[in-house]
């Protein structure tokens, strides 16, 4: 099994992608291949609408999903929910706590078989164009030994590990802030679950994160995002914006704007995200508040032998800026040492096992990970009382030049 050290640069790797200056207009010839890309990702709608925030989302078939060009699930039959099911996870209702998010505007509902996804644009396509121009070609091996400090930029983490150890899920409710970042850097919190050999390694990220270079419609506002990512064949794929992610929910699509947001000294809010698979179909489930939003099928994984179980897990926060530029917040932007209401948290943390039971793992199996303890901590917290029997600050100001 390979080593979990630098498990939790997979997304920051990739999200040097998104890094660069505006690409040049693009030429005649380019603009028919981009439309004619516009045109295989974004299916045909049912119903259609225009957040406040610029954002067009589509109600499409659910059968007729971008998911469905992926080669490994041509014959997939669409799961609207999975045969085995933690305890908890049992609604396909918007739960109370979904009032956080953002979700659709008044009045405006998808039909019954269809699902709702972000639309792709022309510019969410000239961004991509321009990471290819630089030469990149997916994510480094991000089980490497590297210093945070390449080629492309700085990365850092701030996290609490888990594993290696077989579980089949993870939970954890993220504390929402909103930390300032420039156009060219990145500050995100996540959940994340690994496992596989070492040339197949197979993880799934979700969390909130502020990307102005992939959510360009507003610098810095916290929005809901997943990642998947298998080494050797999979370049990593953020929300719906390549074959895989099977999306089920009609009410909660990948890349929503967050609101409301923590304030220093005030009032906190959090985000409850679990992954947990299936046991039976060995697809694994995404669920935000306890309302499933999708699954990547088991038949994605199975080259990395990640439909059985996964053996890695990891809570907290990431930072990525480019070398011209000291780093940006994480988190609330304040260490962890302020504690509730000053610092960012990850509470409620638990593991799933084979029967299906949150358990808290233990003290000792939870292991504190800093890239760089001068720029972002994490502290571990272990008290006798709920949320927070298992539970993470973390975060740092920003500034930090390694």
């Amino acid at each position: 099994m390979a080593s979990f050290k630098n498990f939790v640069l997979p997304v920051l790797l990739t999200i040097t992608l998104v890094l660069l200056t505006e690409a040049a207009i693009p030429s005649e010839e380019e603009k028919k291949e981009l439309e004619r890309q516009l045109k295989a990702i974004n299916k045909p709608a049912i119903k259609s609408f225009k957040t406040e925030h610029g954002v067009i989302c589509d109600c499409i078939d659910i059968h007729k999903q971008l998911a469905f060009d992926h080669p490994l699930l041509k014959n997939h039959s669409v799961q609207l929910k999975p045969a085995t099911v933690p305890e908890g996870i049992t609604s396909n209702n918007i739960s109370s706590k979904v009032n956080s998010l953002l979700l659709l505007p008044d009045g405006i509902n998808c039909p019954d078989e269809t699902v709702i996804v972000k639309r792709i644009t022309m510019q969410d396509l000239i961004h991509a164009q321009r990471l290819k121009s630089v030469g990149f070609n997916g994510p480094r091996h991000f089980l490497t030994e590297r210093n945070n400090t390449d080629g492309t930029g700085q990365n850092y983490v701030a996290t609490v590990n888990y594993g290696p150890k077989s579980f089949t899920g993870v939970k954890g409710h993220l504390n929402l802030w909103e930390p300032q970042v420039s156009q060219d850097q990145i500050s995100l919190a996540f959940i994340a679950v690994a496992g596989g050999p070492k040339e197949r390694f197979a993880s799934i990220f979700v969390g909130w994160m502020v990307n102005p270079s992939l959510y360009h419609f507003s610098q810095d506002h916290v929005r809901l995002y997943t990642y998947w990512n298998i080494e050797g064949s999979n370049p990593g794929c953020y929300d719906i914006t390549c074959p895989g992610f099977v999306q089920v929910s009609k009410n909660i699509p990948l890349g929503s704007f967050l609101q409301p947001l923590s304030v220093y000294n005030g009032l906190q809010y959090d985000i409850d995200l679990t992954l947990y698979q299936d046991r039976v179909k060995g697809d694994w489930w995404f669920a935000y508040n306890h309302e499933n939003v999708g699954y990547w099928p088991a038949s994605l994984f199975k080259a990395a032998r990640f439909e059985n179980r996964a053996n890695y897990a990891a809570w907290g926060g990431q930072v990525y800026s480019s070398v011209m530029e000291k780093t940006p917040e994480m988190g609330s932007g304040h260490w962890p040492r302020e504690g509730l209401g000053k610092s960012a948290y990850v509470n409620d943390i638990r593991i799933i096992d084979g029967m299906r039971n949150f358990l808290y793992p233990e003290p000792y199996s939870l292991k504190e990970h800093e890239t760089s303890s001068k720029c972002y901590r994490a502290m571990n917290v272990h008290e006798d009382r709920d949320p927070w029997v298992r539970a993470l600050y973390y975060g740092g100001p920003s500034g930090c030049i390694g």
